[in-house]
């Protein structure tokens, strides 16, 4: 529903990802808004199809996911490369974010961004509506350091209720953000809920973001563990390393795990 019927999902590592492109991706957005039909929207970095392997409730929870984006320039190779298809692209959340907003102007759709810091959220409601003076901002919330699993207040619920959004933006980086957009999402009245990671700090210009001849190198990843080499290290040296090691054994054995 809301897509071709020819477009693919590839299995990486037992997560089903999506071969699309941002073009797609839209037009797949704005059809749910147009019926509403209420789903949520996981990016798949290869930080997200590394936490599935370790989490079978994440890996779930991302598979069920109404669309699940091709995030990174890895998992982009391996669909073109490995599975062979033509059509997949990097449908990057930042990027995700800033071409429909850019298509929302026309619209009228209404956009709704939770998370990040009160000060980003200030940033990147100026910076927005800088870029595209017609988006309809309905609201912003920046909430307390939940737990993953953690419920919301039911105020804050009401309050992005009573906003009426068409979108939500839910910046609060994975897998916090795709556990909390499953745990809510029948709480709330809005049509399209999607995780955007960093999106909010790049738009709202508090994190530097890789020049896109970067991005496109698929070294996005070292650009980034160069700005936050505490916080990040982690996710991404051993992350990457893991990563490449199944891809390996699933390309030589033929398969690494059954999923469940």
């Amino acid at each position: 529903m809301c897509l071709p019927k020819n477009v693919q999902k590839i299995d990486i590592l037992g997560v089903k990802v999506d071969a699309i492109n941002l073009s797609l991706a839209c037009q797949r957005i704005e059809c749910w808004i147009q019926k509403h039909i209420k789903t949520y929207v996981c990016i798949a970095p290869v930080a997200t199809i590394i936490d599935a392997q370790k989490d079978v409730k994440y890996r779930e929870i991302v598979n069920n996911a109404g669309m699940v984006t091709p995030d990174g320039m890895p998992v982009v190779w391996i669909g073109k490369k490995l599975k062979k298809n033509k059509v997949i692209e990097r449908t990057y959340g930042p990027d995700l974010m800033r071409d429909f907003c850019q298509l929302s102007q026309d619209k009228g759709y209404r956009h709704y961004f939770y998370g990040g810091l009160e000060d980003t959220l200030v940033k990147l409601k100026s910076n927005l509506l800088e870029q595209f003076p017609r988006l309809n901002i309905s609201g912003l919330f920046s909430p307390p350091m939940l737990d993953i699993g953690e419920d919301e207040s039911q105020d804050v619920l009401d309050q992005i209720n009573a906003a009426k959004p068409d979108v939500l933006w839910v910046g609060l980086g994975s897998p916090k953000q795709d556990y909390w957009m499953v745990q809510h999402r029948n709480k709330l009245d809005v049509p399209v809920m999607i995780g955007v990671g960093a999106a909010f700090d790049f738009f709202a210009g508090t994190k530097r973001q890789a020049p896109v001849w970067i991005q496109k190198s698929g070294l996005e990843w070292l650009f980034r563990l160069c700005s936050e080499p505490k916080r990040l290290w982690r996710r991404y040296v051993l992350g990457n390393t893991l990563f490449i090691f199944l891809i390996l054994k699933e390309t030589i054995t033929g398969r690494i795990f059954k999923p469940s």
